[in-house]
């Protein structure tokens, strides 16, 4: 690894911007947005991914190694890149800092504890939940209800048995109530300070945060409980982007972690934006398949900020096109065109929805070495019938040479200019209808049914001033549909049915950030 202050320098960045966390890490400070922000935009590139699969799919190695190949071909390349969660590192997924010849690094620290950022974003949302707590116990002056207090507890860990708790059990603890934890990275703090332009924009944000109803129904916020001071004294360092590097040099701004199948999956805007000053291209990326993360990162992350994409990315592999067809993930190894033709369906719908956005869409396959010429050509044969460039990713295995020809295809795509980004809905719909053109344009649903208690709650939010927001969905990540065992296309792996969609009650927090 090269020095982090040798690293900035080639980026263009002056050392009286870092703040040095040992050699290999920095945070970049609020005065290098004043020196840059006259600066004229790089190139916004998002990458995305298919539904995600047991075998991986490899969104954040080709972006990594995608933003090598670029810098090795001459031009300035800046990736902005999520901060991986504890829970997802010691679960299922592991790490998130990419694979072999495309890393990011110091790996160890970035998967732990980085700079402390999700540790913060922890602490001050639980100075929150403590304050509603003591609130409760010293007279209650806003008149909370306690069984409508949404502000639950944070911990950055999978941690099942604390997700339902009851709390204030014990003489002169307070006022017993039912609440929980969630993992930080679901937290509306995290959420929030993802949109954030800068500390006074957080601060409203956060004094716009829901905590609860009182006695009347209306809506109780950080700000009447005076939090926002503390929980910004807390975030005062979370807030600074971190500034990292891959094998091969290249600059990574790693800042935020939002979980895409519940939030919106996308790293901060701050570090985005100054990626796009300091490179040529940016290569950012979007938690989970395209019709979550993509979605988000296009219908709340760009509208709330005015960023203009200019192109998509949208990752394969053979072995998840295959496990979409239905081939067991044991067996993901064996050649199975039959299986792999079926599991196209998977690919084709993400091509269309990212198209309905107006951006132009490459497909990157990453490579495995178990990979089979055929199925790689049937790829993109279909790649061809749909129109859209499609290139072999070899960067685990080859880093920035394994990229080259990636490069090159989205390099022509850029020059092309062909972007006409818009988002997919109106911001002045009703919440309902907002619902349902995600639900039918994105996952195929024919209709969408809500539950009574659903419809009172959304009316609810209306009623509350909540109704000009953009949408965040919540649902599984695995399939288009709302099951999770439902791969491939629509409501089955060989059916052809457009899946229903039900809404089910869920606790609304109605903020006002989006």
């Amino acid at each position: 690894m090269k020095r982090i202050i040798d690293i900035a320098k080639e980026a263009g960045i002056e050392e009286e911007h870092l703040e040095t966390y040992g050699k290999y890490k920095a945070k970049l400070n609020p005065s290098l947005w004043e020196q840059l922000k006259d600066r004229t935009n790089g190139k916004l590139v998002l990458v995305t991914a298919i539904n995600p699969t047991p075998a991986g799919e490899g969104k954040t190695l080709t972006t990594i190694g995608l933003a090598q190949a670029l810098n090795a071909l001459g031009h300035k390349t800046v990736a902005a890149l999520r901060e991986p969660s504890l829970g997802p590192c010691f679960g299922m997924k592991g790490g998130a800092t990419g694979g072999g010849l495309a890393q990011i690094v110091p790996a160890e620290d970035i998967n732990l504890h980085f700079t402390g950022d999700i540790h913060a974003i922890s602490a001050a949302h639980n100075l929150l939940a403590a304050m509603i707590d003591n609130h409760l116990f010293h007279g209650n002056a806003l008149r909370l209800k306690p069984e409508q207090i949404v502000w639950k507890r944070a911990v950055d860990m999978n941690d099942r048995s604390l997700r339902s708790i009851v709390t204030g059990l014990g003489t002169g603890n307070g006022t017993v109530r039912e609440s929980g934890f969630l993992i930080t990275s679901a937290s509306e703090v995290m959420a929030i300070l993802c949109l954030s332009e800068n500390m006074n924009d957080l601060k409203a944000r956060l004094g716009r945060m829901v905590i609860g109803y009182n006695e009347a129904g209306e809506a109780v916020t950080a700000e009447e409980l005076n939090a926002v001071e503390g929980m910004a004294v807390l975030l005062r360092d979370a807030l600074k982007p971190n500034l990292v590097q891959t094998l091969e040099g290249t600059p990574v701004i790693v800042h935020g972690g939002p979980f895409a199948n519940i939030a919106h999956g996308c790293s901060s805007l701050i570090g985005t934006k100054l990626a796009l000053k300091l490179g040529e291209v940016v290569l950012t990326e979007a938690g989970f398949g395209a019709e979550l993360g993509a979605e988000k990162f296009f219908d709340i992350k760009c509208r709330q900020s005015g960023l203009q994409p200019d192109a998509a990315i949208l990752v394969v592999t053979a072995k998840a096109l295959k496990y979409n067809g239905g081939v067991s993930k044991h067996e993901l190894d064996a050649e199975n065109l039959e299986k792999l033709k079926l599991g196209l369906a998977n690919m084709n719908r993400h091509v269309r929805n990212l198209q309905k956005f107006g951006v132009p869409v490459l497909v990157a396959i990453n490579h495995f070495a178990t990979d089979r010429e055929a199925e790689l050509e049937l790829i993109r044969a279909e790649c061809r019938k749909l129109g859209v460039p499609v290139e072999l990713s070899q960067v685990w295995a080859q880093g920035s040479r394994g990229g080259e020809r990636l490069a090159q295809s989205l390099l022509h795509t850029l020059q092309e200019g062909k972007a006409r980004f818009a988002p997919l809905y109106d911001h002045a719909l009703d919440l309902q209808t907002k619902i349902g053109v995600i639900a039918k344009e994105l996952y195929g649903a024919a209709d969408v049914v809500y539950a009574p208690e659903a419809k009172r709650e959304l009316s609810g939010m209306e009623q509350l001033g909540f109704g000009q927001l953009p949408v965040c969905m919540a649902k599984t990540p695995y399939s288009f549909s709302d099951q999770p065992s439902f791969a491939g296309l629509t409501g089955g792996l060989y059916d052809s049915r457009v899946p229903r969609f039900f809404i089910r009650r869920r606790r609304l927090c109605g903020r006002r950030d989006g």
